[in-house]
Order: C-alpha cells, then structure tokens, then sequence
C-alpha cells in the first residue's frame, strides 16, 4: 500500500492528500486508523514542502476522530522533523500536536505531550521563546484541566535552553499550575516536578521548587503527597549536603507518617532512593524503623523487603549499633507477624543481616529468627529462608545449621500443595552443595528418590532436573553410587509411570552420564522396556534411543540398538512405529 502510494502521487502532491481525506472519512475504524498509520509515507510521496504546506494543516483542522486514531497520530508526529524538512521546519508540528494535548483522553495527551518533547528538543534555540514558550502559556491558562496538565510536562525539555528572563518566566507558570484549583492539574505537575528539579539551578530549587514541593507533601489530596516522594528523593540527590536536613528533612519525616497508607507505602518503596540522596542520616533510620513498624501490613511488607539493602547503605562506623539498637527489634517483632507477606518478605532480607552483625550476633540474635521462620506455618516464608542461605552460612558454617534446617526441609517436601514441594525440589541442588555431600547422602538422597515416584506428573519432571544438577555438582562417580542404580531400578516397578519416569530421567541425564555409563548402567535398562506391554512406555524407549544412540560407539549402536529398533518399527502400534522410525533415522 505504501508503494501504491508514492507511485501514484501526482506532481503537485495531491492524489496522496485525496486519498488520505477519502480513508480518514471513511466508516470504517481499522481503515482509517492504517491511514493514521501511513503518514510518513504519505509525507514523503508529498516531499517537504507539501508535508508542511499541505499534510500539516490538514491534520490540524481535522483533529476529530476516535482516541485510538489520535493516539496512533500523536504517536507519528513525534518522528516528523525529517519529513517537514528538518529542525528549522520542525516548528509546524506544534499546532497539531497542541491540539492534540488537549484531547480528554489521558493517553492521547500523554503521547502528545511526549511527542511535542520529542520535537522541541530538535527545534534551534531562537524558536523556543518566539514558538513553545508561548504554546507552554496557552496550554497552562487553557479553560479546562486538560490542556493544563498537558503543560506540566513540557517545562523541563525547555527550561535549559532559554534565557534567564524565559526561564525565571517559566518558573511562574509551573507555579501556577502547581497551585491549581484542579487536582488533576496538582498531581501533574507533582509528577513531573522530579524532573524539571533536575533542570533548575540550585538557588532556585532552594527559593522556587522547594516550597512547591513542600506544598505537594500536605496537599489535601492523597494522590498528590504520594508523589511528592519521588520529588523528595530528587531534590535531596542535587541540594548540597549542609542544606538537605534543614529543607526537606522535617517533609520526609511527614510524609513517612501520612494519614494515608498508601503515602506511606511510597516512602517505603523509595526509602533507598531517599537514604542515597539523604546520606548516612540516623534520623532516616528510625524513619525506617517506624515504617517497619506501620499499622498497615502493606506498608511493612515493603519496608521490611528493604531491611538489608537499607542496613548496608548505612556507615560502617555505625552500621552494626544503628542495626542492633534500632532495626533488630523491629524485625524481630516482624518474624511474629500475623501477615503471610510481610513475614515473606522479611525472610527474604533478614538473612543477609548476617554479615553485617557477625558470627556472635548472628547466632544469639538471628539464628533464633531463623528457626522461628523455618517452623512457620506458611510454606512461602520457609522457602524463602532456605533460599537464601548463603550469606547465613558464610558467616555461622553450615554444620551448626545442618540439624534445624533437616525438618524443614523434611516437612516442605511433604507439603499438600504440590507447588510447594515442586519449590523445594528446585531448590535441592543449591542445599546440596551448601550442606556437603556427605550430608546429602545420609539425610537427603531417599528423599529426593522419593520425587520420582511423586503422583504429580511435575513433581516426577521436577525432580529429574534436580537429580541432574546433583550429578553435575556431586561428579558422575558418586553418582553410580547413589543415584542413577536406584532410578533404574524403577524399569522393573509394576507401576508404569515409574517405568516411564525411569525414561525420562534417562533422557535428562544422558548429555552428563557419558559414553560409559550410558553403555555400562542405562542402555541394558532402556531395552529391557522395549517389549513393555504399555505402548506409551515403547514409543519413548525410541524417543530414548534416539537421544542416547548417538553417543555409543557404532559396535553396541549395530548389536544392541538397531535390533532394539527393528523390533519396535514391527510394532502393531503406529505410534511405536513412528518414533522407531525417527529414532532410526538419527541413532543408526
């Protein structure tokens, strides 16, 4: 269609314009929006001159449609400079895309005020006081909210390019808006006064955007303090270190105890962003120690899965007093949470506190929260103890753990739920290399045979996976020892699942077991289940064969496999049939 319609195009660009306008007033919605769709062809069939002459102000006066088709235009302006003719040209894109920042639609206006970013950063200097600083001013006096909130997010791709006169003008106007009588508007501009901080010399953050923000953080709607947070992680960031306790500490501390749960809740998420911009600061600690202990479950889940990235950024001088005096009560009020989450999510930080506190502490004070959590009544919170163990371990050996870590493991294997027990599965090869294999084989090797023979189809997969990850750790010696004798064995089980299972952890582990196992142990195994009596059992002997014939030499391949695949192509079983053949094109 794009090429239809640059052939076609007629000398003095009209046919294109034509058939836009015949497409755009079509009925149907799918037609005009691929006309929507199609502009930049349009624009170059009609050439520079024409795309601004003509296209432009087309688009301008027919500003009407459907929001997905304003959308899909907002969109394709944004990459127009080129086809206009350049930079210098680039300023006929404004008046669309002005129009279309007033649209009612949020995500018409959102693209549209992306877009006219887009275009305002490529316009030369001249142009942004004579064109966009008069279109920021018509859009922040607009009669309805719309095209106010559109404003909001122009200012910081303009600001550092203007003069001091436009840009002391600028900051007026986002004063304005940012005491609107509209809470729309408010939350607008409070969501974009992060950014245009960024763009705004520090004496006038200090004189100018510090009071807005300070303004945002007890404004009276709840949308509008929340995002005065973001703001407060970027003014502290850029405001020299003398100066951020005296303007914006005391606001920090407010918004951390907000009416509003949800106010809260952003403090937690961003407390890290807060406590680099903010520094090494001991009254940011017991912030996080009063969100830690927030009436709100919500509130302390997220706070409590910031505990050890919190602690970590603290000075080392006074790292471990601050974690001790401070936070540890906290937590361990938390282990005792009657809330799944937070529970959940402290399990996952608490361990890594280890470190931080040493050998002594850890095992006065953390390693009773950790037995504490592992005999939770929640599987998720014991999972996530155990699957960070390491920078537990590290620190206390693992042998001093070893005898309260066994039931837990223990009971979470016989969990009802078997994404439970799948969970744990996962995460056996990780305990087994932590624990020893010594340990392994006298604790944890039944156990994990026992997934095998699991009545969960997943469980059995699962657990092929992990017995091969344990080959992998523990050496294929061991192996012959332990493992693969035993899932062999189940060839002859009367059950056919653990027959067939039996195949596919032959399949799983064959890339690992190497040319001599595989001849020695397992291809004795598969073959005997050739003359199996259940045909799905014989179609993935040749499934089997296939994987595990390709490493055997050509001797046992002629002997042994090729006979074994002639019997099963002669298979009353089509199926049987069918892989046989496949088999027998790749093993022989």
């Amino acid at each position: 269609m794009a090429d239809e319609t640059a052939a076609g195009a007629t000398d003095d660009g009209l046919y294109p314009i034509a058939v836009l306008i015949d497409e755009l007033r079509n009925e149907d919605f799918l037609v005009r929006l691929e006309s929507i769709k199609k502009l930049s062809t349009v624009a170059l069939a009609l050439g520079v001159e024409k795309t601004r002459s003509e296209l432009i102000p087309f688009l301008t006066d027919t500003i009407y449609d459907e929001d997905e088709i304003l959308l899909a235009l907002a969109e394709q302006l944004g990459s127009f400079t080129p086809l206009v003719g350049g930079p210098e040209f680039a300023s006929c894109l404004l008046p669309p895309l002005e129009s279309l920042a007033t649209i009612e639609e949020t995500l018409v206006r959102q693209k549209a005020t992306e877009s006219l970013c887009i275009v305002v950063s490529d316009l030369p200097t001249p142009e942004l006081e004579s064109e966009v600083i008069p279109l920021i001013k018509r859009l922040s006096e607009g009669d309805w909210f719309t095209s106010r909130t559109s404003a909001c997010g122009l200012f910081s791709a303009v600001y550092p390019r203007v003069s001091l006169a436009a840009k002391a003008e600028l900051r007026g106007l986002f004063k304005v808006l940012c005491n609107d009588d509209t809470p729309m508007v408010r939350r607008a501009a409070a969501g974009k006064l992060a950014v245009f901080i960024e763009s705004v010399e520090l004496e006038f953050i200090k004189s100018d955007l510090i009071p807005l923000l300070q303004g945002f953080a007890s404004d009276d709607e709840d949308s509008v303090r929340l995002l005065s947070v973001d703001c407060l992680a970027s003014a502290a960031s850029v405001l020299p270190n003398a100066e951020k306790e005296s303007l914006l500490l005391a606001t920090v501390k407010n918004v951390a105890q907000d009416k509003s749960w949800r106010v809260r809740y952003k403090v937690a998420d961003k407390v890290i962003d807060l406590q680099e911009g903010f520094g090494c600061q001991g009254d940011l600690v017991f912030l996080f120690a009063s969100l830690l202990k927030d009436r709100e479950s919500e509130v302390k889940a997220v706070a409590a899965s910031k505990v050890k990235s919190f602690s970590e950024n603290l000075s080392e001088d006074s790292r471990e007093q601050m974690i001790m005096t401070t936070l540890l009560p906290c937590v361990k009020d938390l282990v005792i949470d009657p809330s799944q989450h937070v529970k959940s999510a402290l399990a996952s930080e608490v361990m890594g506190l280890s470190p931080m506190l040493g050998k002594d502490n850890t095992i006065e004070h953390l390693l009773p929260l950790f037995l504490t959590m592992l005999k939770d009544e929640f599987p998720e919170v014991r999972l996530n103890v155990i699957s960070n163990l390491d920078s537990f371990t590290q620190v206390i050996g693992i042998h001093q753990l070893s005898q309260s870590l066994l039931p837990a493991i223990m009971e979470l294997a016989e969990d009802p739920k078997w994404r439970v027990r799948q969970a744990i599965i996962e995460y056996m090869p990780l305990l087994a290399t932590q624990l020893g294999v010594e340990f392994f084989n006298e604790k944890l090797s039944t156990l994990c045979m026992s997934w095998l023979v699991d009545h969960v189809y997943a469980i059995r997969m699962s657990a092929c996976c992990t017995l091969k990850k344990l080959i992998e750790a523990f050496g294929l010696e061991w192996a012959q020892i332990t493992i693969i004798p035993k899932a062999l064995a189940m060839a002859k089980d009367t059950n056919y699942l653990h027959r067939l299972t039996m195949l596919f952890f032959v399949n799983e582990i064959c890339e690992v077991a190497g040319p001599e196992i595989i001849g020695k142990l397992i291809l004795p195994s598969v073959v005997s289940l050739a003359g199996d009596s259940v045909p799905n059992i014989r179609f993935n002997v040749c499934k089997c064969l296939q994987l595990i014939g390709p490493q055997l030499n050509s001797q046992m391949v002629q002997e042994v496999v090729k006979p074994c695949l002639n019997q099963l192509k002669a298979d009353a079983d089509p199926d049987v049939k069918y892989f046989a053949g496949e088999a027998m094109l790749v093993s022989c």
